[in-house]
């Protein structure tokens, strides 16, 4: 999904590890306008190249800049066959909507675009007539899939997998690393990231960025470290991803209900889940949703959480965690 992940690389990722006798393989490239990283032991010293060919695959279901993508397919007509990855990624998407009360949404592509976040034209003006006109093609509810085909309720709606694909991607990949009996390993795709066993006896060392303005560099000012296994983690921000126009703001977190930019006192969610697409889609709709509603979600979905916020009396920086992040937190 070449240029996706520089609308959606919402967390920055540290890897932190120790060094020993036993011996992990390395591989990085590049994928989905951003770069991947991955670490594992095995009997194969190099699985770039089989990486890279299932990555080319993922791309031609989930690329929105691929023109005959499924995905592309579903945007410029309807009543279009899809695949299994498509499937996979839509019905999560269905799931996420419903369990944050629409927050998440992922018929919102016509806003992405217009806001200039997607693979669309961008919009010289955007205000109260256009957001209207737009959020019209808005809604879960005014899709299904029937018999393998995406049906739309309009042609002009279009879906957009910013804030879930990468997540899935990583999933897809760590699907293939289990086929090969790797029982060790770290995948990062944009900053998405899973990790499975453990790395030189010890669990894997996740770092999250600070949330400001400026923190520009992954790893370069870290606001806390997380030792995971059998996890994925996902961050979303708006403290990188975002414009100013005319004096005004922009960010690449849309709120699916009003169309515009949502700006809550959450500076950052992070989410530990047991797989990526997951983590990925919920952390998005908890920066649309705010402090307390996103307590309640994670809450009743039954996920792990990291939150910095902004304390709407102080400003100052604050975090909220579940229990279980309790024990994950690690000395810096």
């Amino acid at each position: 999904m070449k240029k996706i992940s520089l609308f959606i690389l919402f967390i920055s990722v540290g890897i932190f590890s120790c060094t020993n006798s036993k011996e992990f393989y390395k591989i990085a490239g590049e994928t989905q306008g951003t770069t991947y990283h991955m670490i594992y032991e095995g009997e194969y010293p190099n699985l770039k190249k089989e990486v890279d060919s299932l990555l080319q695959v993922f791309d031609m279901s989930m690329s929105t800049y691929e023109p005959y993508s499924t995905i592309s397919k579903v945007n410029q007509g309807n009543n279009v066959e899809v695949d299994e990855l498509f499937m996979q990624m839509f019905n999560k998407a269905a799931e996420v909507t419903k369990h944050s009360g629409g927050a998440f949404d992922i018929t919102v592509g016509p806003l992405i675009n217009a806001y200039g976040f997607g693979y669309g034209k961008q919009e010289t003006k955007i205000d109260s007539a256009l957001i209207d006109s737009l959020l019209q093609y808005v809604g879960m509810d005014k899709v299904k899939i029937e018999n393998n085909h995406l049906i739309k309720e309009d042609d002009h709606i279009q879906l957009s997998g910013n804030a879930i694909a990468q997540g899935q991607a990583v999933d897809f990949i760590a699907d293939f690393f289990q086929k090969q009996e790797i029982e060790n390993y770290m995948i990062e795709i944009g900053g998405e990231l899973a990790v499975k066993g453990l790395k030189n006896g010890l669990k894997w060392r996740v770092g999250i960025d600070k949330p400001y303005e400026g923190n520009d560099v992954a790893g370069q000012d870290l606001q806390t470290i997380l030792a995971l296994t059998d996890k994925a983690v996902a961050t979303s921000g708006n403290y990188r991803k975002f414009y100013v126009r005319d004096g005004k703001k922009y960010s690449h977190s849309i709120d699916p209900h009003t169309g515009y930019p949502a700006f809550q006192n959450i500076l950052s969610a992070t989410i530990i889940a047991d797989n990526c697409m997951t983590a990925d889609a919920y952390a998005t709709a908890c920066m649309v949703s705010g402090l307390e509603k996103s307590k309640e979600i994670v809450k009743n979905v039954g996920l792990d959480a990291y939150f910095v916020y902004s304390d709407e009396e102080t400003g100052e920086y604050k975090v909220w965690y579940t229990d279980a992040v309790k024990n994950m937190i690690v000395e810096k």
